[in-house]
């Protein structure tokens, strides 16, 4: 009985000497939680969920973060183009209203939102906190759909913003939001993958490597912010994938790092200063690694090289498959596309590529849409009776396109293009097969033209087309 009572003695010390000297020498050892009783058997792991933590984390973060989210209302003429009580009497045909999120940048009223939000828009008004303000566009980019508009407001709570790059799947995220004037919505997600290209983006040069989150993204949203747990901006929410319109589980934000030098070139710029690499590259799927003999899918494959533009001048061929700019590795068109995204016409940046089993390193000179390397402003001319902002495409889309001219339209308002039928971001290229290069050119022939005419162009999805008209 002794020995017994003994042996009990000695195996309670020895248990509490043994948890004591573990905590001295492992003070920060930490345990899983789960939500039930059990924990698998057999499991140990040193993660810690601190639930109490994390939820601290989204309470700081959203009361970071949402003071700088606003909501943005537009306004727009609404015409339709078979009302032919309209056509003679030029009726406004009504207006339509449509809003969205958007995100403070600076103390004095630039605010961030998406292309799609205010396009087409007559009026624009930004809501802060109970107080309305009369914005102005400052500039959109509808290739990477982002936009910036200014309210005159002092003292505005900016956003901080965070590194995209720093990012990592399965990160925690809040989507922050302020839809139909609800004072600011937050949802709670993680980073689902990052580089997603998925082809929503609406333009001939289409930027698309955006950060896929969990995190609920509804309509109104689009402009909204996307943070990290320290609320510091890491993406604009901009699109969802679903077939009803509503969020079923995938959003899509635009990086942080392509929205800052986004922004600032608009601010400065009035537009962004891309820099162009001369080519067009793809994902190497089995049909391109068959196209070129290509018997490894790392890499991009270069699938189109412009005539005497920048990949051209070094040499670069179609089917040469680029893995490395600079010492950035590159596996994805998305990866390709955003890494430009971050440089100016004229800078150099260096290209590894391999073409059968060689491998070479050429410095190529970035260059703008035209061909050259200096800093450009877009100049658009504004015709009151055709209702649209018109502006010269560039030598980099003509190349691309094949054609010799073309006119694009733009902010269509109240007027003769909307009533043609013809949509933003239409390219006129003829009139009656006279080729339209200039836009006083294009107002000139569609004032006077008188009869049937025909007007060759290209929608903004690429569809090319001739259109018949009788004035």
């Amino acid at each position: 009985m002794k020995k017994t009572i003994l042996f009990i003695i000695t195996s309670v010390i020895s248990g509490l000497s043994g948890a004591y000297i573990y905590n001295v020498l492992f003070p920060n050892k930490e345990t899983v939680y789960y939500s039930n009783s059990a924990a698998p058997v057999g499991f140990t792991s040193n993660h810690h969920i601190n639930t109490t933590k994390l939820s601290e984390d989204f309470v700081g973060a959203s009361a970071l973060a949402t003071p700088s989210v606003v909501y943005i209302t537009t306004v727009s003429s609404r015409y339709n183009q078979y009302d032919w009580f309209d056509w003679y009497f030029n009726g406004r045909g009504g207006q339509s209203i449509s809003s969205g999120s958007g995100v403070i940048y600076s103390a004095d009223g630039y605010i961030i939102t998406n292309s799609h939000v205010i396009d087409q828009a007559e009026k624009i008004e930004v809501v802060h906190e109970k107080k309305s303000y009369a914005a102005r566009l400052i500039g959109k980019d509808p290739s990477s759909d982002l936009a910036v508009l200014k309210i005159e407001g002092q003292d505005l709570p900016a956003v901080r913003f965070g590194s995209s790059a720093n990012v990592k799947v399965g990160e925690w995220v809040l989507a922050v939001g302020n839809p139909f004037n609800l004072t600011s919505t937050v949802t709670a997600g993680i980073v689902s993958a990052k580089g997603r290209h998925i082809n929503v983006v609406n333009s001939q040069f289409p930027l698309e490597s955006f950060i896929q989150t969990d995190a609920a993204i509804n309509p109104g949203n689009s402009g909204g912010a996307l943070v990290n747990t320290k609320g510091e901006l890491i993406g604009i929410n901009t699109a969802i994938l679903s077939q009803t319109g509503s969020y079923t589980g995938y959003g899509f934000a635009v990086p942080a790092d392509i929205v800052s030098k986004i922004v600032k070139d608009l601010i400065k710029y009035g537009e962004v200063q891309k820099a162009f690499f001369g080519a067009d590259v793809s994902d190497i799927n089995a049909s391109i690694a068959k196209q070129f003999d290509l018997k490894e899918f790392s890499g991009v494959a270069a699938t189109y090289i412009q005539a005497e533009g920048a990949a051209d001048k070094i040499g670069l061929k179609k089917g040469d498959v680029i893995f490395k700019l600079n010492d950035a590795t590159i596996n994805s068109r998305s990866a390709f596309d955003e890494y430009l995204s971050y440089f100016n016409p004229g800078d150099k940046i260096k290209v590894t590529y391999k073409r059968g089993e060689k491998i070479s390193e050429q410095t190529i000179t970035l260059t703008n849409r035209e061909g050259t390397t200096t800093t450009l402003k877009r100049e658009t001319f504004t015709s009151e009776k055709l209702g649209a902002d018109l502006e010269a495409i560039s030598k980099v889309e003509k190349d691309k396109l094949g054609v010799a001219g073309g006119v694009r339209i733009t902010n269509i308002k109240n007027g003769l293009i909307r009533r043609l039928g013809l949509t933003d971001g239409f390219i006129i290229l003829s009139i009656n097969n006279h080729i339209i290069s200039a836009p006083e050119e294009l107002v000139s022939r569609l004032e006077q033209a008188q009869g049937r005419i025909y007007i060759e162009g290209i929608s903004s999805n690429g569809t090319r087309g001739i259109y018949s008209y009788y004035f």
